[in-house]
């Protein structure tokens, strides 16, 4: 709330109190200047209204403005034409510190993720690619956008590549933040300043939030049980879609499955376009894996059967798999700056490779495949869990038990947790149907079965 709208408030409750008389006297042309260290400062219109004022109408002044602010104020009256100078002064500072303030918040973006650096696959180029056309044309065409998929799978990157190139060609104004970030500045509203008012915290962060032309907001499912910012959010987002802001959200779910926050923020996520993410295909990894080692110029070259043992053994997360690459130089390094062979790299990532032992029979070791291709555990895959991010891979892995083991529908239905029959030949079926015209599932499909080899066919 600023002066304007306190004043307002203020001369509104006293226009209630008074007879209108006295207030078309002695308040209808009176206006809140400024509140300053534990003052307040009135302009009046001519000297006589200074002393009658001070004198006959100061107690019910500071009584409302303590109901407003909860705060109490020594009341100093002003003329016009003594605040003059201190006005344009006041100009100057406010532009001043409008300039440092637009400063201050930064747009938080990571240079170092572009499209140009970002790998497509055919697991990701659908995300990419919706993501270059929001950077393209930013409140225009899919707004929100919203990016979902398992940790460690690029929507991090892909919303730092979005802030870079909006800023790169045009002269928009970006913030990328976490939810936990939105939180804590919603938080810090709370807090008061030095006249005893929480208006500059509260100017800040909508100025933060509001005056900006794209908000980045990252892992948008850590405001589950934050009411309060969900409330502020929600709010935040009707402003800036109503003035065709652009707004980018990421999240390891989708919409639908996000029953941790209020449906009438999720139902807004559903507005523009959504685009999942999914794990990285082989061949995608061994692309990242490339990439890491050439931006990196390590002293010593990796060939190519260690770049494929590591595609196939360290799992889908990016992370992981440039942080395979780190470990594997540095113990080279350690172990005297030995050539890579495939030896070395079997040694050096031992801990980090993905285990495939204890398994009774060829479907469990198909579910461990497909769990740790999606990132969900296996005790979901058997749950009776409904949610896409595991009915799809359980439905998967139902499948290719079924074309790649010699094993019956209640067999199969009995290893996922007990299910009827009838579950694995709807999942079967259905996988079947929609290969046939989603190439990137049939290719997730062909994926596994080549990870999963050694079961029959």
């Amino acid at each position: 709330m600023n002066v304007e709208i306190l004043w307002s408030n203020l001369l509104e409750q006293l226009k209630s109190e008074l007879t209108s008389l006295s207030y078309d006297t002695w308040f209808s042309e009176t206006k809140l200047h400024k509140l300053d260290n534990g003052k307040a400062y009135i302009i009046v219109p001519m000297n006589i209204h200074k002393k009658h004022l001070s004198l006959n109408y100061s107690d019910i002044i500071k009584e409302n403005l303590f109901k407003l602010t909860d705060s109490d104020y020594d009341l100093i009256f002003l003329l016009s034409d003594e605040i003059e100078d201190e006005n344009e002064k006041i100009e100057e500072k406010k532009t001043t510190n409008e300039t440092i303030k637009h400063e201050n918040i930064n747009s938080n973006l990571n240079k170092n993720y572009t499209f140009d650096n970002f790998i497509v696959g055919n697991s990701n180029k659908f995300a990419q690619a919706s993501a270059l056309s929001v950077a393209e044309n930013p409140g225009l065409l899919y707004n929100p956008l919203f990016l979902y998929g398992n940790s460690g799978l690029g929507k991090t990157h892909l919303m730092h590549a979005i802030g870079n190139y909006i800023t790169e060609h045009s002269n928009k104004r970006v913030l990328y933040v976490t939810s936990e970030q939105f939180r804590q500045d919603f938080v810090n509203t709370n807090r008061k300043d030095g006249d005893g008012t929480n208006f500059n915290y509260m100017d800040f962060f909508k100025d933060k939030y509001r005056n900006i032309d794209v908000l980045l907001i990252d892992d948008i499912q850590f405001l589950g049980g934050a009411s309060k910012s969900q409330e502020e959010f929600f709010h935040t987002f009707n402003n800036l879609h109503n003035d065709k802001k652009q707004i980018i959200i990421s999240s390891d779910r989708s919409p639908d499955d996000l029953k941790i926050l209020e449906d009438r923020l999720t139902t807004r996520f559903t507005w523009g376009l959504q685009a999942n993410i999914y794990p990285p295909e082989l061949a995608l990894r061994k692309e990242i894996l490339k990439k890491k080692i050439i931006a990196n110029d390590f002293e010593h070259d990796i060939p190519d059967d260690v770049i494929e043992y590591m595609a196939n053994n360290i799992g889908p997360d990016v992370r992981k798999l440039e942080g395979a690459v780190t470990r594997l130089v540095a113990y080279s390094t350690i172990m005297g700056g030995e050539n890579i062979t495939l030896d070395l790299a079997i040694e050096a990532l031992k801990d980090n490779i993905s285990k495939g032992i204890g398994e009774k029979n060829d479907i469990q070791r198909i579910q461990r495949i497909v769990a740790e291709y999606f990132q969900i555990t296996i005790e979901d895959m058997r749950s009776k869990k409904r949610s896409a991010n595991i009915a799809f891979p359980r439905q998967i892995a139902m499948y290719l038990c079924r074309n790649m083991t010699n094993e019956s529908f209640p067999k199969i239905a009995i290893e996922f947790g007990g299910k009827d029959h009838t579950t694995v030949m709807y999942s079967v079926e259905k996988i079947e149907n929609e290969i046939k015209v989603n190439k990137d599932l049939a290719n997730i499909i062909e994926k596994l079965k080549k990870d999963i080899g050694g079961v029959y066919n």
